[in-house]
């Protein structure tokens, strides 16, 4: 099995969509209720354009097929999709002071636990050392946070993703310096 890793395209944009909600709605089962679920992918978890246009966001691909994805951000928005517009600030942050923010991490139920994540989270790593970014942060799901323990990042507190109509989901504030 060999993992292409490679900047995402907004070409890619259905294809996105379509793995991000088979991924929320598989691997979020076992921490998150239905309609935890269907709200999130309504109001918060879906494709952040500004990471593609930023040139922040990647996929993995397995023979042609997107079966993963993940970005960084070198602006102040933590975590939402384009329809999160509630929660986004798309101010620059300083990489000398700030920390670059990860986001946006799916991948295709089909093909977790085998190390594509990590390989996108890499990716991610070396693309914000390479601009600068000392730190990384990140909101995750509880469905994300053993990814992102397992590759050095910390709790810095629990986080209640707010939802508009009233749910929210519980996850993690997390931090990781890079070397």
């Amino acid at each position: 099995m060999t993992i292409t890793i490679r900047r995402a395209a907004m070409g890619d944009v259905p294809a996105l969509q379509e793995l991000i909600a088979a991924s929320v709605r598989t691997l979020s089962l076992p921490y998150y209720n239905a309609q935890e679920i269907d709200s999130a992918l309504t109001y918060v978890f879906g494709v952040d354009r500004q990471l593609i246009q930023d040139a922040t966001y990647f996929v993995a691909e397995l023979d042609g097929q997107i079966v993963g994805c993940g970005g960084w951000s070198k602006r102040k928005t933590l975590f939402g999709g384009d329809q999160a517009q509630s929660v986004r600030v798309d101010d620059l942050l300083n990489p000398n002071k700030d920390a670059a923010r990860v986001r946006a991490f799916y991948v295709h139920p089909k093909w977790s636990r085998r190390g594509i994540g990590k390989q996108i989270l890499k990716a991610c790593e070396e693309a914000a050392s390479e601009s600068g970014f000392k730190v990384l942060e990140l909101i995750a799901t509880l469905p994300g946070e053993p990814l992102y323990s397992s590759q050095g990042y910390e709790r810095i507190g629990p986080f209640k993703i707010p939802l508009p109509d009233g749910f929210s989901l519980p996850g993690f504030h997390m931090r990781k310096r890079l070397p």
